[in-house]
């Protein structure tokens, strides 16, 4: 699946676990994208969808634990 066929609606989302516990900030990600990490606003699930090659999320991921 490629991201320019990608169907939020039918993807299988998960919240990060890095996302605020407390409801406000909440990043989820969906599986099964190869090569991509699709990254959406958990607050708006109608939103933008962000993808991400997978080596650039493993970068971000890495900077977030760092901080």
């Amino acid at each position: 699946m490629s991201p320019t066929r990608f169907d939020p609606t039918a993807a299988s989302w998960r919240k990060s676990s890095y996302s605020d516990g407390g409801g406000g900030d909440c990043v989820e990600v969906a599986d099964g994208v190869p090569h991509t990490v699709p990254v959406r606003d958990s607050k708006n699930p109608q939103g933008p969808v962000l993808f991400l090659a997978d080596h650039v999320w493993v970068i971000f991921v890495a900077h977030l634990k760092a901080s």
